[in-house]
């Protein structure tokens, strides 16, 4: 009689992040009788703090998020998929990245997880509400400011999104954060990308510095106040019927300059293995068959998950079942910016958001904002040393 095997998971709390891995969980102990996975789940928050290291001790499978990279890469707290998977299935996954997805976890020279999930602030609207009002989607930020000075608009004001968003205005001004040792942008590049985010930020709701991604498609999909959201992480739950009380629809984003669209920053996420996993092997075949394009075109879509596999980007019944998010979307995150990932980024990410969120909130000088980054910026690459 075989062995049973039993493996825990832990995952983030939505449905998005929560389903998916029930489901194909079951599924896999369908096809795997002896094998028997369970999942727990993390709020959102904690699912960007919470160092992996510590959940490693505790579960046989991490969806993680993909900064954690060059930590893992450092604590050995996870193992190299590619010592596990094969060439031609991780050489299928790398063709079929979506955008910069596959390389987010690959770090000296090891793949620390799987993209399953693939995500970059998007805009949002509510297509209903500004027929109503007979209004158009922006197409540039003069645009999004007067539908903002109706009251219409909303984003994503807790500090992670908060620092990501700085960093999309940045790339779109045509630099791209934290490309050397000693400041995370220039100075003329930084208070410009600050006096547009606190323009914009100075015409919203107060709540909206209270809400994460997932809060602003609460709010605007359970009241008709809200009509649009420049950018914050696509969420595809909101576009499928029945999901929420309105349904959302997901488009690119606006331009700065009339040419080229935003450049947001590269979110999603991807499945990883524990060190401390004793059955490698089969947790390596779950890894294997959640990120195979049929079940992330099939199984894993339907059960809320946003893929991370480009085929199922592409497919048509994935399209038609969320209003085209993927299609309408995917432009956007084939130009993402692929974010800091060096050992001591997570300490610079945990910190340098309520910088900006203070500015935007309270108003301040530029310069000296930026001189605040840069302290948490240097300090956060010497941890590499430490």
């Amino acid at each position: 009689m075989e062995k049973t095997i039993n493996l825990k998971g832990i995952t983030w709390n939505h449905s998005r992040g929560l389903l998916p891995m029930v489901a194909t969980a079951q599924r896999f102990s369908e096809l795997y009788p002896n094998v028997q996975i369970t999942w727990e789940k993390r709020s959102l928050q904690q699912f960007a703090d919470f160092s992996i290291q510590e959940l490693a001790e505790r579960f046989d499978l991490l969806v993680i998020d993909h900064p954690w990279a060059g930590f893992a890469a450092k604590t050995k707290s996870i193992v190299p998929l590619d010592f596990y998977l094969s060439k031609d299935y991780l050489a299928d996954q790398e063709r079929n990245s979506v955008g910069q997805s596959y390389e987010s976890y690959f770090y000296d020279e090891h793949l620390w997880a799987l993209p399953i999930d693939a995500a970059t602030p998007v805009a949002a609207s509510r297509p209903d509400l500004l027929a109503e009002k007979g209004l158009e989607l922006p197409k540039s930020f003069e645009e999004l400011l007067a539908l903002a000075d109706r009251g219409l608009v909303a984003f994503a004001g807790i500090p992670i999104d908060v620092l990501m968003n700085f960093y999309t205005l940045c790339c779109s001004l045509g630099e791209d954060p934290c490309q050397n040792d000693s400041e995370v942008v220039s100075a003329e590049t930084g208070v410009k990308a600050l006096q547009l985010y606190r323009e914009m930020a100075s015409k919203m709701d107060k709540a909206n510095f209270n809400r994460n991604p997932i809060q602003v498609y609460e709010a605007m999909t359970l009241t008709d106040e809200i009509a649009y959201c420049p950018f914050a992480y696509g969420y595809s739950n909101y576009s499928r019927n029945g999901y929420a009380r309105k349904a959302l629809h997901f488009h690119d984003m606006i331009s700065l300059d009339g040419k080229t669209n935003l450049r947001s920053t590269l979110g999603g996420t991807g499945l990883a293995i524990s060190s401390n996993c004793e059955e490698l092997d089969v947790a390596a075949k779950y890894v294997e068959f959640v990120g195979s394009p049929a079940c992330q075109s099939t199984l894993f879509f339907e059960s809320g998950g946003q893929p991370g596999h480009l085929a199922a980007w592409k497919n048509d019944e994935v399209n038609r079942q969320s209003q085209n998010y993927f299609l309408n979307t995917l432009p956007a995150l084939q130009r993402a910016f692929l974010r800091p990932r060096y050992h001591g980024s997570m300490y610079f990410q945990d910190h340098a958001g309520d910088v900006v969120r203070n500015y935007l909130m309270n108003g301040s000088d530029e310069i000296q904002v930026l001189s605040t980054m840069n302290e948490l910026y240097q300090k956060s690459k010497s941890l590499v040393l430490s």
